[in-house]
């Protein structure tokens, strides 16, 4: 039902924690379940009034709603305003907005939900790499993008996204097996900014590497190595198209990523620190490659 002073949000108030309709939202705190969870059934999950804003606002469609009564008017307008489920197998209707008290609502998702509201969202389908890069920058093509190798960590993904949409990066890329940046943890600690930097999945790694290569990019890779050159050197003579890759959190890059590239990068340092964690490092390279 439909509260009286929200005409036009498909209201739907629950009680029962094992309400089948609530399934895209039980079990979030279980990383392992939700990773296979979500992209299976084509979903991911958006946390917060703001991080729901600028998936809306990306053009992402959501499947539901949940959150508590408090919220229903502070996300009423965006509500009101999408369309009725008129996707082939939809329901015709608004919509729902799953509504319940907070106890429910903890002993659904897991967790407190004290960030305003979740969304399920209709995963978009994920583009080709050469289609990516050539129709950035509003399809005048790529200049900058970050490639991701098996970075694990949600945290460091959201964040490296986040540091990817202040700095002007065009495009990020992941590996096969890098985690998920449209996973819950991703998406809040990106600030939502995953929905407005374009972003795919390698297919083969590191043989991806070579479809940059032909789409005219520099491959540089951040490690060490006894023939890297400094970042300020790769800075001083910067290529017009640059991809610039990112380990893994213990171990960096491997070797195969290391010998697909044009040259390997270090970051220079002080005080005896060899490295840094891989979303401080991707700020530090993504602002000293910033593309006027």
């Amino acid at each position: 039902m439909s509260g009286p002073d929200l005409p036009g949000v498909h209201v739907v108030r629950v009680t029962d924690p094992a309400d089948e309709r609530l399934a895209d939202y039980t079990r979030l705190t279980d990383v392992a379940l939700r990773a296979k969870h979500e992209p299976e059934k084509g979903l991911y999950i958006a946390e917060s009034s703001t991080v729901i804003r600028r998936a809306l606002a990306a053009g992402h469609r959501p499947r539901s709603f949940l959150m508590a009564e408090r919220w229903l008017a502070d996300l009423a307008p965006e509500i009101t305003a999408l369309p009725v489920d008129d996707a082939p197998g939809g329901t015709g209707e608004a919509v729902p907005v799953f509504v319940g008290e907070p106890d429910v609502l903890e002993a659904i998702t897991g967790f407190h939900l004290h960030r305003g509201a979740l969304a399920a969202m209709h995963r978009p389908p994920l583009p080709s790499v050469h289609d990516l890069v050539t129709g950035a920058r509003d399809g005048a093509g790529a200049r900058r993008v970050a490639v991701l190798e098996d970075v694990v960590d949600h945290t460091n993904v959201g964040a490296i996204f986040r540091s990817a949409a202040a700095l002007g990066v065009d495009a990020v890329l992941v590996s096969p097996r890098c985690a998920d940046p449209l996973y819950r943890r991703s998406v809040r600690v990106s600030m939502g900014t995953v929905f407005q930097v374009p972003w795919t999945r390698l297919e083969s790694w590191p043989g991806g590497l070579a479809a940059l290569r032909e789409d005219g990019f520099t491959v540089a890779a951040l490690a060490l190595s006894d023939d890297a050159v400094s970042l300020d050197d790769l800075v001083a003579a910067a290529p017009q198209r640059l991809a610039l890759v990112l380990g893994t959190e213990g171990d960096g890059l491997s070797r195969g990523a290391v010998e697909a590239a044009d040259r390997v990068v270090t970051i220079p340092m002080a005080g005896g620190v060899d490295s840094l964690n891989v979303a401080a490092a991707s700020a530090v390279a993504f602002w000293a490659t910033r593309v006027p």
